[in-house]
């Protein structure tokens, strides 16, 4: 597509400066204008396919696409503004070009939660882009390609033409609504901040230069210093902390800008006079401040040949007798060449002046330098050698060294010893056994005199268990033996003399060396004999628990220990038998047993092989892996009622398997805490306040037991406290609800009629909610006239009322229960005013306002009635009975009527008093005081 024109300007704000550029391509039209209604429908379908289902870079084609650039600094905290889209677009917003027109809200939104887009926080109504809590790290943004790359939504992509330092945050911005609609692509350049100091990728760094390096050697150092920070942030210069004098440095930088420390030589080196400096390299960066990173270097002198071989003297001055024996050693020269390695390797020879008899008399040893007699001295043998000696090294002249031997002619041969050896011998060395037996034969010695003019002595000179004896009854005969066993662990090797001599003083020795062989007489010793292991439970599989280590001090194969568990181990522990090292090969659980205890072997390799014996002691450590545990999940206790508060309720019995800490228990109640508590140490739960079944008849309790563990472990359990009933209430009268009220009974009620009933409750359950009626007081004209029911209390009328019996009755009703131990009870008092009508209530009233004058009897009492009340009585009777006989007649029909209802009311009485003889309450149920209410029985209306 091409360019319809570029837009250049700078956007204030933001993170220090931040530069903006902006280029717009082509697109159907105009930013903010209109098109055709049927192209504005076109295009808002074409773009919701697009946004579902094309990649954002399709947008270009559509409409306007913009770039943005910015800049800051790498590590800036959360918050700090880069740009404003909105205005480095010069996009409108809400009260800008038209204040009038309605302009609908920009909205800016990421295209992709990228790479890039965690670093940022973009504001979708003003467009105002920030830094995000996650820091920028331009060293970890930009590590893959050194410096300069660009990373966007989803992947790294290559920038136009970024410079080698740059690092740039590419981010696709989508700006709705349909009017402003464009793909704004923003890069951000990650400025590079001092934030790293130089680094040396190894601590030490080692340099080799040869002695013979001339002023002004360059020597580069292969491990420059590393910086992840570009530019002048870089490493930039290097410095010695101590050049001695002959060193400093310098810095090359090649085409790509990577800056390399050389190694200049500034003064003569001499390996002979020191051969190393060890000093500190310095890196340095271009930062403000600047940072610095050092390592160790060492610079070593390695050695040239620029020394040659020489001796110490110029002349060595030796004697020679002429009875010494082949081999005898004449004198040893030495050269010493202060250089190293092969440049200080000698060779010694003979000069080619030195004659020929003389080089067949002496031989040198060309490495060693010594002298030896290799030719006997004999009578023609000139008595003065002048051997001249060279020392000669590589590349080198020779040194050269004069050794003067001068022979002394002796007339007398001196003593001869002649071995001959029992015990295995090789090239003079005797080889015995450790475990000989004392008085070993080693060998036999013959000694005599050439001349057989002399008389010879001999003796044992040097330490050892030998000892050297004439051997009886032969003369010159002696035999060398043991005096004690030998012990190769102690010694191994004996040099010992036979030194024999004549009365002229003459001496002559023969060296003789013992090698004591060895043989398996030392069982392995383990360094221990009790090993203490301790190991945490629930291990990994192979856990690694010791390296056993056991010695042998015999040599070779017998020496080798090879070790095996012993036949008590459990079958789950390995012991690797090379290298001792003994491992567990399941999972430990403490609960299960904490303590093992075996034993370990260690063999050599002898024949036959012994063996020691340890001891494997291993401790498990307790872990916090079991929970405390309830004996049951569910608890339950049957406490009384009112039981005092504080009193045990019953023990909840917790255990732990683990052990110490992590098996203690802490019990506590996670409800009702407020009414219970529990006693941590021994489980005895306990009540703070006395109980009351009529209250609650039962509780529900979850217990938590919590360990010391850490992190702890908890369990939980269901207490359930059931109350069980004790008498400890009354029964509650219900009706009649007043010892006041009273109830107006006809005199033509037939006898066996219910009159009322007492109705009662009791809180209590069980035999202590049976409830019993009871008439225990009466007062009236005639009272025994009423009686009532022990179950029921129904009262009902036993014989027909006479004209006498007009008046106030009052019975005295106690209510009893059938509680254990002791029964409780309430009364009342039942007023039946026996009338045909109530004509005066206030005369009714003050009677019931008397205290009764009321006998208390468990049985009906014989109540008299007093002649003053007999009187009044049967004078209101007379006109009674008159007027009753005149209505009598006309009274038949509704006396008819009124027992077939009152017999009615009498059979359904005795039915409902048969369904409630006695109410069972469960033990955990509560009394429901309305569903055993009962209405009282209406003879008639007062």
């Amino acid at each position: 597509m091409g360019s319809r024109g570029e837009e250049k300007r700078r956007a204030g704000g933001g993170a220090g400066g931040l530069l903006g550029r902006s280029r717009r391509q082509p697109g159907m039209g105009p930013p903010g204008g209109r098109g055709s209604p049927p192209a504005r429908g076109s295009l808002q379908h074409l773009l919701l396919f697009l946004l579902f289902v094309g990649p954002f870079n399709c947008f270009a084609s559509y409409s306007r696409a913009t770039e943005l650039f910015y800049s800051l600094n790498e590590g800036l905290p959360a918050g700090v503004l880069i740009g404003s889209l909105a205005r480095d677009l010069r996009l409108p917003v809400a009260g800008g070009q038209h204040p009038g027109a309605p302009q609908p809200p920009l909205s800016f939104t990421l295209a992709s939660r990228g790479l890039g887009g965690q670093y940022v926080q973009l504001d979708n109504r003003s467009g105002e882009l920030h830094t995000s809590a996650v820091e920028i790290d331009r060293e970890a943004l930009c590590v893959e390609s050194g410096g300069a790359a660009v990373f966007g939504g989803a992947a790294a992509v290559s920038a136009s033409s970024p410079s080698p330092e740059s690092c740039l945050l590419l981010l696709d911005v989508l700006v709705l609504p349909q009017e402003y609609f464009r793909l704004v692509k923003v890069k951000i350049a990650i400025r590079d901040v001092n934030d790293n100091a130089p680094r040396f990728p190894v601590p030490h760094i080692r340099l080799s230069v040869p002695e013979n390096a001339p002023v002004n050697t360059r020597l580069a150092i292969e491990h420059p210093a590393l910086d992840p920070d570009v530019g002048t942030n870089g490493v930039q210069t290097y410095r010695l902390r101590e050049n001695y004098g002959v060193f400093t440095l310098d810095v090359e930088e090649n085409e790509s800008g990577e800056r390399t420390p050389y190694l200049i030589v500034m003064g003569a080196l001499d390996r002979e006079t020191r051969e190393e400096y060890v000093t500190v390299i310095v890196a340095e960066d271009g930062g403000t401040p600047p940072l610095v990173g050092s390592a160790t270097l060492t610079i070593g002198i390695s050695d040239v040949n620029d020394n040659c071989p020489q001796f110490s003297d110029s002349q060595l001055n030796i004697t020679l007798y002429g009875n010494s024996s082949l081999g005898t050693h004449v004198a040893t020269v030495h050269a010493v060449d202060v250089d190293l390695g092969s440049n200080a390797q000698i060779t010694y020879s003979y000069s080619q002046k030195v004659p020929q008899p003389s080089r067949d008399l002496f031989h040198l040893d060309e490495s060693t330098g010594a002298i030896t007699l290799s030719s006997k001295v004999d009578g023609d043998t000139p008595r003065l050698h002048r051997l001249i000696i060279l020392g000669n090294g590589p590349g080198c002249i020779p040194a050269v060294i004069t050794v003067l031997v001068t022979i002394i002619k002796v007339m007398m041969r001196p003593p001869e010893v002649v071995p001959r050896f029992i015990a295995n011998e090789a090239e003079g060395v005797v080889y015995l056994k450790e475990l000989e037996p004392i008085n070993t034969p080693i060998a036999f010695f013959t000694i005599k005199d050439p001349d057989e003019k002399y008389k010879v002595n001999c003796y044992l000179d040097g330490d050892g268990p030998f000892r050297l004896s004439p051997y009886k009854p032969y003369n010159n005969e002696y035999l060398l033996e043991t005096t004690k066993p030998l012990d190769y662990e102690t010694q191994q090797l004996y040099e010992i003399s036979v030194v024999a001599w004549n009365s002229e003083g003459f001496h002559v020795n023969k060296i003789i060396k013992v090698q004591v062989l060895d043989d398996n007489d030392n069982s392995p010793v383990f360094s221990q004999q009790l090993i203490e292991l301790t190991i945490e439970e629930n291990n990994v599989p192979n856990a690694f628990l010791t390296k056993l280590h056991a010695t042998d001090a015999d040599s070779g194969e017998r020496g080798q220990v090879s070790y095996f568990l012993g036949p008590d181990a459990p079958s789950y522990f390995a012991l690797d038998k090379t290298t001792g090292v003994l491992t567990v090969s399941t999972q430990l659980d403490r609960e299960e047993k904490e303590k093992y205890r075996y034993t370990v072997k260690a063999v050599d390799s002898g024949f036959p092989p012994r063996e020691s014996i340890a001891t494997v002691t291993i401790t498990v450590l307790d872990k916090n892996d079991n929970s405390p545990r309830f004996i049951n999940k569910d608890f339950s206790f049957f406490v009384p009622e009112n039981f005092p508060g504080f009193g045990e309720i019953g023990v909840i019995s917790v255990t732990d398997a683990d052990a110490g800490q992590n098996g203690w228990v802490a019990l506590s109640v996670l409800n009702g805490s407020d009414i219970f508590v529990i006693d941590t140490g021994k489980g005895v739960l306990r009540a703070k306040v006395s109980l009351d079944r009529e209250q609650q008849s039962s509780y529900v309790l979850w217990i938590e037991a919590v360990d010391g563990g850490d992190p702890a472990l908890s369990s939980t359990a269901k207490i359930t406290i059931l109350l069980l009933d004790i008498n400890d209430n009354p029964p509650l009268v219900l009706f009649p609800q007043s010892n006041m009220s009273y109830l107006l009974v006809l005199p033509s009620t037939l006898p066996g009629s219910p009159i009322t009933e007492v109705y009662a409750v009791d809180k209590d359950t069980g035999m202590n909610a049976v409830i019993a009626y009871s008439i225990i007081g009466r007062r009236g004209p005639r009272p025994e006239s009423f009686r009532i029911d022990p179950k029921t209390g129904n009262i009902t009328l036993e014989e027909s009322l006479m004209q006498n019996d007009y008046g106030l009755y009052r019975l005295l009703v106690k209510v009893s229960d059938h509680g254990y131990p002791e029964p409780l009870h309430s009364t009342v008092m039942v007023n039946l005013f026996v009338n045909d009508t109530v004509s005066n209530e206030s005369y009714i009233e003050s009677l019931l306002r008397k205290e009764p004058d009321i006998s208390i009897e468990e049985k009906q009492p014989q109540i008299s009635i007093e002649p003053t009340h007999k009187k009044m009585e049967s004078a209101s009777c007379m006109p009674t009975l008159v007027a009753l006989s005149v209505i009598s007649l006309g009274s038949i029909a509704l006396v008819t009527g009124m027992g077939i209802y009152i017999c009615l009311r009498k059979g359904k009485k005795h039915h409902r008093a048969d369904e409630n003889l006695e109410v069972q309450i469960p033990l955990n149920g509560r009394i429901n005081l309305h569903m055993l209410e009962k209405k009282p029985v209406e003879i008639s209306n007062i």
